[in-house]
């Protein structure tokens, strides 16, 4: 039994026991026994309540293509350019790369886990199958990326509105690109995340690949693991996520939406909106990189996305460098 089907399985939260999945499967026991500890390996939370068998402490949804489609509203439908969803890949940003020229615009790729995951500056980010969102998108732009000032901020707009009609509130932005919630709370941090790599011309055409990591469930461990603080969104909703399919449609129709009004409008189009869910404004930051380290005061962002941070002598500082980390004190 492969583990895609082991997780499927088990997906609705019921114990089934080592007797039955290996009956299922026409596998011994011990084959499944292995196959549960792959998962478990992997990050997946699988009981065994004593000898009764195996279980998740909830259910899961498998990611499924059909119904991600079907959750796409109509009017987003006409740009879809493809939608691929795999159960392992390196990452589903390098899935995309491969396809170079070949890659058509709004094509999406999803998978149940990651094994080279990554966050911005080369963090890897945790793919623990069947708990999370992975999500890749590629846009074409028939400007060059020396004119997508502020896009990644942009895509962060994007996130939170995919959460709204989820029924998920209590999330905002921290710049350049991340969504956190409850942050001065135990089980607060970093909700979702976004790295934008471009390729192409400076001054045209180029390509975005949008990678998004979404978490809907985080265990204990896996918590630990992440080496900042993390949320979830069934933190946020009162451990009852929405259903993963749905919660793919939701990012998916945003992403496709907000690009589109961004090659109309640039960041200007979306600049009312981080500025409400901005939570470094007013606070005050450590930022450290390349030049050192320094405090200050978030001012908000300037037409460019840059961070604006107020000195001490009430100068002005804009960092508009990924490579710098920011910390509120």
């Amino acid at each position: 039994m492969h583990p895609a089907q082991l997780l499927a399985a088990l997906a609705t939260g019921e114990t089934l026991s080592g007797a039955a999945l290996a009956e299922q499967a026409g596998v011994t026991r011990a084959a499944i026994w292995k196959q549960i500890e792959v998962l478990r390996a992997r990050g997946v939370p699988i009981d065994a309540p004593g000898s009764a068998g195996y279980r998740l402490p909830w259910p899961l949804q498998m990611l499924d293509a059909k119904q991600i489609t079907a959750g796409l509203p109509a009017s987003v439908l006409p740009l879809l350019g493809g939608l691929d969803v795999h159960w392992e890949l390196d990452s589903t940003s390098s899935e995309l790369q491969r396809r170079g020229a070949n890659g058509r615009d709004f094509s999406f790729v999803l998978a149940e886990t990651q094994t080279a995951g990554r966050g911005r500056r080369g963090r890897p980010w945790l793919s623990p199958p069947g708990l999370n969102v992975y999500l890749s998108c590629l846009k074409r732009f028939d400007r060059g990326f020396g004119g997508l000032s502020g896009l990644s901020l942009a895509i962060g707009v994007m996130l939170l509105r995919a959460l709204e009609p989820l029924g998920v509130a209590g999330a905002g932005l921290k710049w350049p690109n991340d969504i956190v919630a409850m942050e001065d709370e135990p089980l607060g941090g970093k909700l979702a995340g976004v790295l934008v790599e471009l390729g192409g011309e400076y001054q045209g055409p180029c390509v975005a690949i949008i990678g998004v990591g979404l978490n809907l469930r985080l265990t204990s461990a896996l918590r630990e693991q992440a080496g900042q603080p993390a949320c979830d969104l069934a933190t946020l909703a009162g451990n009852a996520p929405p259903d993963r399919n749905r919660v793919a449609s939701s990012l998916m129709a945003a992403l496709m939406t907000g690009l589109r009004q961004f090659e109309q409008q640039g960041f200007e189009g979306f600049a009312a909106e981080y500025e409400r869910h901005d939570l470094l404004r007013d606070r005050a930051l450590r930022l450290t990189g390349a030049l050192g380290t320094f405090n200050g005061m978030g001012a908000g962002v300037d037409a460019r996305g840059a961070l604006r941070v107020r000195m001490a002598d009430d100068s002005v500082r804009l960092i508009d460098s990924a490579e710098v980390t920011v910390r509120r004190t």
